[in-house]
């Protein structure tokens, strides 16, 4: 029997765990999931939470439920992995052995890496969305914010859902309107990119988004301090953001585990993979997928997604003896709030920026890079194909891994 060991339960992890488990019997290959908790978020959620769209309990569900029969989950941190013996050492000193390992344990917040982030004001005028507990925090401050300096800072890239800080800038312009005060709010995005995203055709559609919400753009910021005390973003060239309430997005690396593993990680402890295979430049019969990978894709859910179709069958190759296959393109699509019942939708790979159109075809039914009822729709009704059709390893009805033209206005 091959042994597939699969690190990280979240997405990624599950994804290909149920993909995999329906491509092989059992007594022809086993499959281990390790993660150091039994608690799956559906991480997308935590953005409505702030502003009492969502509770964390109710996006929240046992990761062991997600697996499908013949899966087996192991609750347990991880010491290391031993490229060279094929062998993960676990803190409690189990070794599992594999024929093939998977890394997708994702990418963890380390605010500690910036200049007194979490230092006076953490949690009390300093806070961030991205966990359960501070998108909850969160909740609390901004229901008694009755005035003044708001400011969102996205501290470097990469970040899980690169659109999502932008998404809470604009769900922040219609929560103060809809309880009348938005008027004694000041809103200031503030990004170390030379715009509002990483996208040209994208980033001046959402920046002209922000400055026509009211939301202050301050571009090319690289945040090397933070001082709760005196409610002052500091630059590292000494530039200074005021502000009143700070809305972080911490800077990102992988998992520590990583960095404790020779030659599995790079400087940020993210994983170096064939951007079109998904094979890890450490080892043949090692993968990566998701936000572990150091691809050079956003780390959103449906890039997941799309890189699980792809590794599917790579995984299956490889057992095979056979060639891989460069299948992976980068594609990416993202549902971006902007408040009043209203989202957009971009679809995009590694060449392809986001263009005009329409998803997933010519004839819709969502626009592309343009605000609609019917995108925010499509937002919302995304929760309940994340738990009933990607986790389980079904493909989204229309929708391939590869990027589509069709519908898409060339320019």
């Amino acid at each position: 029997m091959r042994r597939l060991v699969i690190l990280g339960g979240g997405t990624g992890g599950t994804i290909m765990a149920n993909r995999l488990r329906g491509e092989y019997a059992d007594e022809a290959l086993s499959i281990t999931v390790v993660d150091q908790d039994d608690h799956h978020v559906y991480q997308p959620g935590l953005l409505f939470v702030p502003f009492g769209l969502a509770d964390p309990e109710e996006i929240t569900r046992t990761r062991h439920r997600q697996f499908h029969s013949g899966v087996d989950f192991l609750r347990a941190e991880i010491d290391r992995v031993d490229v060279d013996l094929d062998r993960v050492h676990l803190l409690d000193g189990t070794v599992l052995d594999y024929d093939v390992l998977i890394v997708a344990t994702g990418a963890r917040l380390v605010p500690e890496e910036t200049e007194g982030m979490l230092g006076e004001g953490w949690m009390e005028k300093v806070f961030t969305f991205y966990t359960p507990e501070g998108a909850a925090a969160l909740a609390d401050a901004l229901e008694s914010f009755e005035g003044g300096r708001l400011v969102i800072n996205l501290v470097d890239m990469p970040i899980k859902c690169p659109v999502a800080p932008l998404e809470f800038a604009f769900l922040a312009d219609w929560y103060f309107t809809d309880r009348g005060i938005r008027d004694q709010i000041e809103l200031v995005y503030v990004t170390p990119l030379d715009g509002a995203f990483t996208k040209p055709v994208a980033s001046a559609t959402l920046g002209s988004l922000l400055a026509e919400k009211g939301v202050e753009l301050v571009t090319e910021f690289n945040t090397g301090e933070v001082d709760g005390a005196g409610g002052r973003l500091v630059s590292y060239d000494e530039r200074e953001v005021p502000f009143d309430l700070l809305v972080t997005v911490p800077v990102h690396s992988g998992a520590a585990y990583v960095g404790r593993s020779p030659g599995l990680g790079d400087d940020l402890d993210f994983v170096p993979t064939d951007e079109r295979t998904l094979q890890s430049k450490a080892r043949a019969n090692v993968f990566a997928i998701g936000d572990a990978t150091a691809v050079p894709a956003s780390k959103a859910g449906s890039v997941t997604h799309f890189e699980g179709e792809v590794l599917t069958e790579n995984v299956r190759r490889f057992l095979a003896g056979e060639e891989l296959v460069a299948g992976f393109d980068g594609h990416a699509n993202c549902f971006i709030e902007t408040g009043f019942h209203k989202a957009l939708l971009i679809d995009f790979n590694y060449d392809t920026e986001p263009l005009p159109g329409h998803f997933p075809t010519a004839a819709g039914p969502l626009p592309l890079l343009r605000e609609s009822r019917l995108n925010h729709l499509g937002k919302l009704m995304f929760q309940w194909l994340y738990w009933h059709v990607l986790l389980p390893g079904r493909d989204l009805p229309g929708v391939g891994a590869e990027l589509s033209m069709s519908g898409k206005e060339q320019p």
